[in-house]
């Protein structure tokens, strides 16, 4: 299989050496020497009629390939920017030319007035971009804040298809998988828990993040290792022109950034930069004054304020060659711990990498590479009885090395091809609903490939792909191939559609019987499954192992009313033929004693299958001062372990989140943003009755007539048979910018969290029967200070 793969590359490299006239370069910003991502860039004539062009990618990239001799122009445009325009003499019949443009702001332009509608058109129509939402910083501005701190949450709780759990202790339901089904990627280096315990935070500084993609389905090969959703984030390298930085507090945290060149003498491409951040949470220590009615003791009458802390901590250095090639390494280190009193939670995660980019002389490849590795432990304390204490704990730390080869073809068609390797180990102990012990230690590794190719036309774009998955550990090997799909009707109307099977490794095993999930342990596809699964549509299968796979299927449309105005509408169905669960039924251990007792009554986990399918509407406007966005899904989720079908925990029905923002003002220095959002009920299993257990502490000899035992247990009712209540929240955020004439600024931001104080479920305690709400209305003021 490793000769194949490599033979398989090596034909594919000699293919793209082939030999034309390219030229390419890549687009900077003048102001901090950032590489400008998803900028158009037009080939001209001398007279100024349009030959060609091309799209920089993500780092600033672009390329023109099979470009006849003569004399051309080379112009790059961004609105907000002026112009930069280089001539070009194509002379020989085959090379490369190399170009270094740089866009300078125009001074009269606000940074808050960057729209980008020419680019983002010709984007719309030369990719496929079907369930796919691509965000900037600027993007993630102007979603409402939370606690005066803007922060990506934001963004992926307005994203079409997405569920959170709320306010505390978030999760990411994404079209009917679950938050291990969905894979974070931090410049390519995964993330196993993206939330801080506080669920308004995420572990992302946004003013680090240069892009956000969110695919909630449909992806490309490309990806791998997931069945539902990828969720890419990239951080920008350091400013490259001088020193600068970010300090801000408010009374949920306080953080600073700075970054710069290790040279002042950074003129052009090259050189070296550095950023760091931190961030730590102030919200413990100012609960109690700011927000007094919060977890208060009705008996005592004191105030234990939000029980939240957390710290993180980021740093990067990037080492640039006088052409587009650079080199970059990160680290970053967080912490959680949380005290609910009825439950303990507390979570470390820390990781770091090396990042390449090379782009040779002589080839039209554009190489990237990654090897890094990350790890993240976990431990759920919760109280059953006045004296008994069961602790859950998961850890799972492991490393990948990668490698994506880029080749652009004319008309802005595309190749890609690459390969990763990466191994992890898990470590995981858990007790279900009958306190039967369920504990799994293991090492695996994977190998995966990939080959992708986009054709653009002038009315389609097809997308055709194929990745193979190899679980070494297991013996299994995955084909999955995959398609996308558009077509432009006309300048407005475009269609689409995208599907595929995918697969994965990883599992999680979280007590689905709880009112409200807090506990999600990660570990890898059991091996410890039943022998034989009859499946929801009465077929059967004898499961070699736990390996998760699902299969999308998405149909959808996009139309531009105005260029300003777009509806995007896309329907969808995702069927999971396998999901490995933990086994709620174990009666028995997994022994020779009981080997006459079923699997589905001895076995730590059961294969199960699920269905899910819905569509998601989003209209959208956004103008230099006004931006909305409007958001209505509707989901079905179903799943079915063998004995019946019912609905997990994540099942919402319909789900609306509305977003406006405004800027006011000559400079547009004041800008007011709100988001309503509105929650069906998700469902949960209610308590019927509770019961003395008998715990028979003198074995069969026990006298249950006489004995009084002191240990209550729960008595359930029908699983996921009753709906918590509607889940709706308001949030106002309003900001006020100062600008200084020595480049620097001053913000403030005053917000208000849930602004008509709703009073929404985040946790029940069975036993005690103690309820938890989400928080209620929380007003906050920051303070922000940038040079």
């Amino acid at each position: 299989m490793k000769l194949s793969l490599i033979s398989l590359f090596s034909i594919l490299t000699f293919w793209t050496l082939a030999q034309d006239v390219t030229i390419r370069g890549t687009l900077y910003n003048s102001a901090n020497g950032e590489p400008m991502p998803y900028e158009k860039i037009r080939l001209l004539n001398m007279d100024s009629s349009t030959v060609s062009g091309a799209i920089t990618d993500l780092d600033g990239l672009f390329s023109i390939p099979k470009v006849s001799q003569g004399s051309y122009i080379v112009k790059a445009e961004s609105f907000g920017f002026e112009s930069s325009t280089v001539n070009v003499k194509v002379e020989q019949s085959s090379g490369f030319i190399d170009l270094n443009l740089e866009l300078k702001k125009m001074s009269s332009v606000q940074d808050i007035d960057e729209v980008k509608v020419s680019a983002e058109s010709k984007r719309k129509q030369n990719e496929v971009l079907i369930s796919t939402i691509k965000l900037d910083k600027k993007g993630l501005e102007r979603i409402p804040s939370v606690g005066a701190e803007n922060d990506i949450v934001g963004a992926f709780s307005v994203t079409p298809g997405v569920i959170t759990t709320g306010d505390q202790g978030g999760q990411l339901y994404v079209r009917g998988g679950t938050p291990i089904q969905n894979k974070i990627l931090l410049d390519g280096m995964t993330i196993y828990n993206p939330f801080h315990s506080i669920g308004f935070f995420s572990i992302f500084e946004t003013e680090l993040i240069k892009n956000v993609d969110i695919y909630t389905g449909g992806f490309d090969a490309q990806y791998g290792g997931r069945i539902s959703s990828i969720m890419d984030i990239t951080y920008r390298d350091g400013n490259a022109k001088k020193f600068s930085g970010k300090v801000s507090a408010s009374p949920f945290m306080a953080k600073a950034v700075v970054e710069g060149p290790f040279s002042s003498k950074n003129d052009g491409p090259g050189g070296s930069t550095y950023i760091f951040s931190a961030k730590h949470s102030l919200i413990d220590y100012s609960s109690q004054t700011i927000y007094p009615n919060i977890n208060r003791d009705t008996t005592t009458g004191n105030s234990y304020g939000m029980p939240f802390n957390f710290t993180d901590l980021y740093g990067k250095v990037t080492f640039k060659g006088d052409g587009r090639s650079k080199f970059s390494a990160f680290g970053f280190h967080q912490r959680d711990n949380v005290d609910y009193t009825e439950a303990q939670i507390d979570w470390t995660q820390s990781g770091g990498g090396l990042n390449f980019l090379l782009v040779p002389q002589n080839s039209p490849l554009f190489i990237k590479g990654h090897v890094n590795g990350s790890n993240f432990k976990t431990t759920f304390s919760e109280g059953i009885s006045a004296t008994d204490t069961l602790e859950r704990t998961s850890s799972i730390g492991g490393f990948d090395l990668g490698f994506d080869f880029t080749y652009f073809l004319k008309n802005e068609s595309e190749f890609n091809y690459g390969f990763n390797f990466n191994g992890f180990s898990t470590n995981f102990l858990t007790y279900n609903e009958l306190k039967r012990k369920i504990e799994l230690t293991q090492f695996t590794t994977e190998i995966g490939a990939y080959v992708n190719y986009r054709l653009v036309t002038t009315r389609w774009v097809v997308q055709p792909s194929m990745r193979v998955q190899v679980y070494a550990s297991y013996g299994t090997i995955s084909p999955e191939p995959r398609i996308g799909v558009k077509y432009n009707a006309s300048e407005k109307l475009r269609f689409k559609a995208s599907g595929g099977r995918y697969s994965q490794n990883f599992t999680s095993a979280s007590s689905d019987r709880d009112v409200v999930n807090l506990f999600n342990g990660l570990l890898t596809a059991p091996q410890n499954v039943q022998e034989t699964f009859f499946t929801s549509f009465d077929g059967e299968k004898s499961p070699k192992n736990g390996i998760q796979y699902a299969y999308h299927a998405i149909f959808g449309f996009e139309y531009d009313f105005t260029k300003k105005l777009s509806l995007n509408m896309e329907g969808y169905y995702k069927y999971f033929s396998q999901l490995s669960n933990i086994n709620q039924n174990k009666l028995y251990d997994d022994i020779s004693e009981f080997s006459y007792i079923d699997d589905v009554y001895k076995k730590d986990f059961i294969i199960e299958d699920g269905e899910s399918y819905g569509a998601d509407l989003l209209l959208k406007y956004s103008d230099t001062r006004i931006f909305l966005w409007g958001v209505y899904s509707y989901g079905f989720s179903t799943r079915w372990d063998g004995f019946s079908q019912y609905y997990p925990v994540f099942d919402r029905r319909h789900n609306v989140n509305l977003v406006a923002t405004y800027l006011f003002g000559k400079n547009k220095d004041l800008e007011v943003s709100m988001r309503w959002n509105l929650g069906s009920g998700l469902p949960f299993t209610p308590t019927s009755g509770f019961y003395q257990e008998e715990n028979f502490s003198s074995g069969v000899t026990t006298d249950y007539t006489t004995s009084n035992p002191s240990y209550v247990a729960t008595l359930l009712g029908e699983f996921n048979s009753e709906r918590l209540p509607y889940y709706h929240r308001l949030d106002l955020t309003v900001k006020k910018q100062f600008k200084f004439k020595n480049e620097s600024g001053l913000e403030i931001v005053a917000s208000v969290t849930n602004l008509y104080d709703r009073r929404n479920i985040f946790y029940v305690n069975r036993v005690s029967g103690k309820t938890i709400y989400q928080f209620p209305i929380l007003p906050s003021l920051g303070l922000s200070y940038n040079w």
